[in-house]
């Protein structure tokens, strides 16, 4: 037994833990867990926990569906949110099948192949994220959702309800060992975002699962609902979860170079370069739902196309502005993604686009410097700024001719994620909306 293991066991004991969540999630990103008595630990790291694969959505075919869960001991918290009573644990889990292979439907297993073709080419890579989310007083399934404010952007409201959330949120978030940078109202009423600090990209995967749950039970703590859908309101911003990256090699930053222009080095604009080239190819990942083309194609600032820019918030890359002789602080942003995404599969996708361009040594365009929603179609047209997809449609059909998909996800995940969105596109299209009630019910 290594030294985690042998620490995980000694605290179960000394915190009287009397519950162990495994926690592990599905294609689509949706936390599953099994929970196991103090007795049982020691076990699941020697052999693992059995379970059936087939039943848990796209991790593997009937006729292969007994999985084992294997603990990872260095993910070991406390759930603060438990209290006192009947204290209970968590550790995320690598997903194996019985002749010790690693599980090729796991999310976190599709990551951490990635990460490993990265360590190969001498990279580590690491992600920051800023998650916005919406807070109503309660949810869509009892009406039109109520904002639990109508404040705005940075806005401080005075014994408002989000103030005492964010303040439970990120207090709990540093009890699990997650580090946040900031916390603030966002734009549209009852919408927050908090960011958290930079890690390794699989930690980071971890830590927004954790996140996400932490927002939930927080949420249902305080009576009100939380949720992270892309565009809960027609007429308010949608919810992003910009994330910033870098590729380090050793201790160097593989982004900075003091002496290219705006102290971007060649590996950096390779790999923008990567993320700009099969940006539409793995948009169906980055924004997995029919909701995520309203939030990409609803205004409100969401990048619509596939342009880069330094400081150009309406750029879909950005090269943000960092502190002069803060080298090691040089990253990009990426502004696609929206806060529902599958952190596992999609951090893997940013990270082998721009490994391509990296490989490939795709040249970076020039850098987009007006405002790109300003432009008129036909400026945009010869600029050469392409449109990312505007459907859930047409997000299909891209990432189903894309061999960089395929390749990163592995045949099984791809081709569930592919019918799993396939599904969804036709049970949306089956739809008749009060849109459509509205403009054509009396008129014809």
């Amino acid at each position: 037994m290594d030294k985690q293991q042998d620490f995980v066991l000694r605290t179960i004991e000394e915190r009287g833990v009397k519950f162990v969540r495994l926690w592990f999630t599905d294609v689509i990103g949706t936390l599953k867990s099994v929970a196991i008595a103090p007795a049982e630990v020691e076990g699941a790291f020697r052999e693992g926990i059995g379970f059936d694969g087939s039943a848990i959505e796209g991790l593997t075919r009937v006729q292969e569906s007994d999985l084992l869960a294997h603990p990872d001991p260095s993910t070991f918290q406390i759930l603060p949110w438990r209290g006192d009573v009947d204290p209970t644990a968590r550790m995320y889990c690598d997903l194996t099948t019985p002749d010790g292979q690693p599980a090729v439907a796991d999310p976190r297993n599709v990551l951490k192949r990635t990460l490993s073709r990265a360590a190969e080419a001498g990279f580590t890579y690491y992600t920051h994220p800023e998650i916005e989310f919406y807070l109503f007083k309660h949810g869509a399934g009892s009406g039109r959702p109520e904002p639990v404010d109508h404040a705005g952007y940075f806005d401080n409201v005075p014994g408002g309800t989000a103030h005492d959330f964010r303040r439970r949120a990120v207090r709990m978030l540093e009890e699990l060992g997650i580090s946040v940078e900031y916390s603030h109202h966002e734009g549209g009423p009852g919408q927050n975002e908090i960011d958290l600090r930079y890690a390794d990209a699989l930690t980071m995967a971890d830590n927004l699962m954790t996140f996400r749950t932490v927002v939930k039970e927080v949420a249902i703590e305080q009576g009100v609902h939380a949720t992270f859908m892309p565009k809960p309101l027609a007429d308010q911003p949608g919810s992003g979860m910009h994330t910033h990256m870098s590729l380090f090699e050793g201790d160097a930053n593989a982004f900075y170079d003091a002496s290219a222009p705006h102290q971007l080095s060649v590996t950096g604009r390779r790999f923008i370069a990567g993320l700009l080239r099969h940006s539409s190819e793995i948009s169906l990942v980055l924004n997995q739902f029919v909701n995520s083309y309203k939030r990409l194609w609803g205004g409100d600032e969401a990048p619509s196309y596939i342009t880069w820019g330094h400081s150009n918030r309406s750029a879909l890359v950005r090269v943000p502005m960092y502190k002069p002789g803060k080298g090691q602080s040089a990253r990009i942003e990426h502004r696609g993604i929206d806060s529902a995404a599958n952190p596992y599969l999609a951090y893997a996708l940013m990270l082998s686009a721009g490994l391509k361009g990296i490989e490939e040594e795709y040249e970076l365009p020039e850098a987009a410097e007006d405002n790109v929603w300003a432009l008129s179609p036909s400026e945009r047209r010869a600029l050469g700024y392409r449109a990312l997809p505007s459907s859930l449609e047409e997000a299909i059909e891209l990432m189903e001719a894309s061999d960089l998909v395929a390749e990163t996800l592995g045949e099984q995940v791809f081709r569930y994620v592919l019918a799993n969105k396939k599904r969804e596109f036709e049970q949306y299209r089956s739809q008749v909306t009060d849109l459509e009630l509205k403009t054509t019910f009396d008129v014809v």
